[in-house]
């Protein structure tokens, strides 16, 4: 080859090379395998509104290309909604996915001292996309809502099942099989301790569905149970499914109650104290006595109708079959003529005095001891005080009040 030649073939290869690197940098951006968002479990504390008692959590979902995190919030609903009260009466709650910019949602939460942390998540890239996609069509308008349940159909159950769905079932694998000891009752009167109130619905209204041993799996309904899930769950190949974790804010607010299961000598010792007072003052004062046992036979009559209401009307399925009817009993409301009539210095009727050894003998039946009982239910601390009552109040009145 001359040595012209041989220039010419050196340069056209030169220009081959180059052009070949220029068309591999054109490719359209298309043909290649676009880069998979980052996933993660945002969880917040705790607040004082009571339905923020169980904190709550979302997904977000960042953009790997912009850095844009949004967050996927299934705990939205709309208290001016037509027939909102009536449906959360009847148990039919409707609630909402709702996709806001991460900072966005998380103001509200910053504003009221509520603390939030992140956990990424280590989600291949098909299961990051795919999952990222069925949120954004799960929160179009109407795909968005879905019928709310407190215990197994929540906002942290639906980010628990979006999550699963992603890992193809891992993580109920992992969760399923195991159990704590805690239930729905032992769970909400824990979280519900800091209010009284509600610490005191709870437990009156809850059936025994709610004392059933949960698994780790149904814990989830608590989204602080959740994240401890999460930190548990491994990939198919051993690695941890949470990658890192970041406090995105502080709690400001008291933390999440540790709660234990209540006593019941406590609860003996001041039904067996009042029910010596009506023994005292049935002789010696029997208006007086009659005063407060009318008190007392109202606010079973009361309590005992709601949860007799929520048992024949309700979608509550963890008010059904509540024991604690025999101790609030709805009979109560035919005791409030007699105490009235004792109160005007009337002799009480042997219908009413008969109605009084029932109620005692309906409230004695809750002893049915819990291995005799199918869905054995724990009130033991409500039969400890309110039977010795009962059975005190079962004694004959004077046959004339003074």
């Amino acid at each position: 080859m001359r040595p012209a030649d041989a220039v010419r073939w050196l340069a056209g290869l030169l220009l081959a090379l180059a052009a070949g690197i220029a068309h591999a940098q054109a490719v359209p951006p298309a043909t290649t395998a676009a880069a998979a968002p980052r996933i993660g479990m945002v969880t917040m504390g705790p607040g004082e509104i009571f339905w923020e008692r169980f904190g709550h959590d979302a997904i977000v979902v960042e953009d790997p290309a912009t850095g844009a995190r949004t967050n996927y919030n299934f705990g939205f609903f709309d208290l001016e909604e037509a027939g909102f009260l009536g449906r959360f009466v009847q148990g039919r709650m409707q609630y909402m996915l709702v996709a806001l910019p991460l900072e966005q949602d998380l103001a509200y939460y910053r504003d009221v001292g509520r603390g939030a942390a992140v956990q990424w998540l280590d989600l291949d890239p098909a299961q990051a996309r795919q999952l990222a996609a069925d949120l954004a069509e799960n929160a179009r308008p109407e795909n968005a809502r879905y019928r709310y349940d407190y215990y197994t159909d929540n906002c942290a159950t639906r980010v628990r099942d979006a999550l699963d769905r992603a890992l193809g079932g891992q993580l109920q694998r992992t969760l399923v099989g195991r159990s704590s000891g805690d239930t729905w009752r032992s769970e909400s009167l824990r979280l519900a301790s800091p209010a009284p109130w509600m610490w005191l619905a709870f437990d009156i209204g809850l059936g025994p569905r709610a004392d059933r041993p949960l698994s780790r799996w149904q814990l989830g309904f608590i989204p602080s149970r959740l994240a401890e899930g999460l930190r548990e769950t491994r990939r198919a190949d051993g690695r941890p499914l949470v990658a890192g974790e970041a406090v995105l804010l502080p709690q400001r607010l008291p933390p999440e109650p540790v709660g234990s299961a209540p006593r019941i000598w406590p609860w003996w010792l001041v039904g067996m104290a009042i029910a010596g007072l009506v023994l005292w003052a049935g002789g010696r004062h029997p208006r007086a006595l009659a005063a407060a046992a009318g008190m007392f036979w109202l606010a079973c009559a009361v309590l005992g109708s709601v949860l007799a209401l929520g048992w024949a009307f309700t979608d509550h399925q963890a008010m059904w079959a509540n024991r604690n009817l025999l101790l609030f009993n709805p009979l109560a409301w035919l005791l409030l003529p007699g105490a009235w009539s004792i109160l005007r210095g009337r002799t009480p009727s042997a219908r009413f005095r008969a109605l009084l050894v029932v109620l005692a003998a309906l409230a004695a039946l809750a002893c049915l001891p819990l291995w005799l009982q199918a869905l054995p239910q724990r009130n033991g601390h409500w039969i400890a005080l309110l039977l010795p009552i009962h059975a005190a109040l079962a004694r004959p009145w004077p046959r004339r009040a003074p």
